[in-house]
């Protein structure tokens, strides 16, 4: 019996053992494999080629201007934002209902009582380069209150911030418009507009306080404008600048002061009303809360006018009264506000 044996053949380590100079390398004629690319990495069904191997109708036209979703924040080189928030209401069984309540951040609106509602900051701003828009509409016959939850600070940043006010009041509605100052931090540049439509017998009392920047650091500039029309007969039309350094600290205009505010009071709910008897002998007039009495000219008390240190109130030539202040700080302010606001909605007494 013939018997073959077999030598058992080994693994040999790399550059060990025999070469056979006729033998094919292993991976000769055929490509490795790449590596798996990692989950991460891996495009999903909807992703696009690379632009070198798209079609050539495929080519979009470069995005030109500064349009872009409302809210969204823009990159580098360009504008901020372009928010525009909106309240409105309507009469449901004799009572208010709020049919709309639209929030763009920063402006955003929450509801804090059946016809009250206020205003939340929920992103820093305006900065410069923002445009926020509030669109408020109050029904016939319904009633709002617009207040906020805190200061709003304008900082600066690229160009000009706009915050515009748009307010419709129909027939027999009211409006409250009262929300906390406007700090206008150094070097902002902010523009304030506001428009306000009211319909015959429409009522409403609109407060802006203006801060000139915070403790310790002087003003950017702001330039106010408001137009309020009643049954389109102009009633108010108002501007002020502020952060001129040539008019900021002139006696004139606004001295020391660094806080200056209106109110503007109109319509049947806010009326002078007429007293029925004069008062009482011995009972308190109201006073200011400022130091000093109260002073008013023979002309301004012929119109109507009250003058006292730091505020004034001025009837205007139709159905409404505007009261004006300065101050060292918002309580202050805020105080003369208030005590001019009584004036303004006090009864008459006799003689007056």
């Amino acid at each position: 019996m013939h018997e073959t044996t077999h030598p058992v053949l080994r693994p040999q380590p790399p550059g060990t053992g025999h070469h056979d100079p006729g033998a094919r390398p292993p991976d000769a004629g055929r490509q490795r494999p790449a590596p798996p690319t990692p989950a991460a990495d891996r495009p999903g069904p909807d992703a696009r080629p690379p632009a070198a191997d798209r079609p050539e109708q495929d080519a979009r036209p470069p995005v030109t201007g500064h349009r872009r979703p409302p809210g969204a924040r823009a990159t580098a080189g360009r504008r901020g934002f372009e928010a525009r928030a909106a309240v409105g209401t309507e009469s449901s069984g004799g009572r208010t209902v709020l049919g709309t309540l639209r929030s763009d951040p920063p402006l955003t609106l929450r509801q804090t009582g059946p016809d009250t509602v206020h205003l939340v900051s929920t992103a820093a701003g305006p900065l410069g380069g923002d445009r926020l828009t509030l669109e408020i509409d109050v029904a016939p016959g319904t009633r709002l209150t617009i207040a906020s939850v805190a200061s709003t600070l304008v900082l600066p940043g690229d160009g000009e911030s706009v915050m515009v006010v748009r307010a419709r009041v129909g027939a027999g509605a009211t409006l409250v418009y009262a929300p906390e100052p406007t700090v206008l931090a150094a070097g902002c540049d902010h523009r304030m507009i506001v428009r306000l439509t009211l319909a015959e017998g429409a009522s409403v009392s609109w407060r802006e306080e203006i801060a000139f920047g915070r403790y310790g650091e002087p003003p950017g500039r702001c330039h106010a404008r408001f137009d309020a029309t009643i049954d389109g007969v102009p009633l108010l039309r108002q501007d002020f600048v502020v952060g001129d350094p040539a008019a900021d600290g002139s006696p004139a205009v606004y001295g020391d002061a660094r806080c200056v505010g209106n109110v503007l009071l109109t319509g049947p709910a806010f009326a002078r009303p007429q007293a029925a008897t004069a008062s009482r002998p011995g009972e308190p007039a109201l006073t200011p809360p400022a130091a000093g009495a109260a002073s008013s000219s023979s002309g301004a008390e012929r119109s109507g006018a009250v003058l006292a240190e730091g505020c004034a109130v001025l009837p205007l030539a139709g159905p409404g009264t505007l009261i004006s202040a300065l101050a060292p700080d918002a309580p202050t302010l805020r105080s003369r506000l208030t005590w001019g606001a009584a004036q303004a909605t006090a009864p008459f007494e006799d003689g007056d």
